[in-house]
């Protein structure tokens, strides 16, 4: 800017000293054609720094699991659930989980439409329709995000056979995940480790929900004539910190009447690795053969 003021003021026929004035009282008035820019910049950047921490946070925010769905039945996957109700993460935890989840597209979609989606794959409907037994677990914190998610699954699975609901807090997925196991198969293997303390993670960690379950009768002299009497995990806590039924919460049964139970009292689960044992209270409400 400053050569083409120059130039310009070499065409013009003036006195020196006159251009020189004329000059000098330009750049004062404009700053060189600096200050503007500068001033303009200015006022940019703390727009752009919003932006960017609008972005940060809104990502952070998005991709921040806060529930997480426990799917077992052999596949065992586990969905992570955002604070928006939609799936950000999907992870199978065995073989047959693993070839589900390479088959699903599910990511970022609402977590009631991806269970859906879940029942109705042909592999798992399959294996329900084999006498096969799904649970189903919503981990997490205690709270309205929680309630609400195993509400809605129960409506969801109100009409399969064999399917259980429960509600598991996040320290449990922990020890699970450290066994390299989904929150189900966990919880089944304290379950069975009560009966057969030599059994391992790597043990059970490719059988179905109904095997375990077999084996579990089976050790405890408890055959229930093929069925599954005592559901199929270790009964647990209600979202929300009410004294509830784990697994066996969840809808109705193949006849369409309210499969509840009739038990109440105290389970002693063994704590695994952790050599703690939990006491969990409640009753049990079953969803399959009674």
């Amino acid at each position: 800017m400053k050569d083409k003021l120059r130039e310009a003021f070499d065409q013009v026929q003036a006195d020196e000293e006159l251009k020189n004035r004329t000059k000098t009282f330009i750049f004062q008035k404009t700053n060189g054609y600096t200050q503007r820019r500068v001033s303009a910049y200015g006022r940019l950047v703390p727009v752009l720094l919003c932006l960017l921490f609008l972005f940060a946070g809104g990502h952070w925010l998005y991709f921040t699991p806060t529930v997480e769905i426990s799917i077992d039945i052999n596949p065992s996957i586990e969905l992570g659930i955002n604070r928006f109700d939609r799936i950000i993460s999907v992870k199978g935890y065995n073989r047959d989980g693993e070839k589900l989840t390479d088959s699903l597209n599910i990511k970022h979609m609402n977590y009631a439409e991806a269970v859906n989606e879940i029942l109705q794959n042909e592999k798992i409907a399959d294996l329900l329709g084999n006498d096969e037994i799904m649970s189903i677990g919503v981990i997490g914190k205690e709270g309205a995000q929680s309630t609400a998610i195993l509400s809605k699954i129960e409506s969801c699975t109100a009409g399969e056979k064999n399917t259980y609901c429960y509600y598991a807090h996040a320290e449990e997925t922990e020890a699970a995940h450290e066994m390299g196991l989904s929150c189900g198969k966990y919880r089944a293997l304290l379950e069975l480790k009560e009966f057969d303390p030599d059994v391992t993670a790597e043990e059970i960690r490719d059988m179905t929900m109904r095997e375990i379950r077999n084996r579990i009768n089976e050790l405890s002299g408890d055959d229930g004539g093929g069925k599954d009497t005592k559901g199929a995990d270790a009964c647990g806590e209600k979202a929300g910190g009410k004294k509830g039924c784990g697994v066996n919460s969840c809808g109705k049964n193949v006849g369409g009447e309210s499969a509840k139970g009739k038990n109440t009292g105290r389970n002693n689960t063994e704590q695994g690795h952790h050599g703690a044992n939990e006491n969990i209270e409640g009753h049990k409400h079953r969803n399959g053969r009674e």
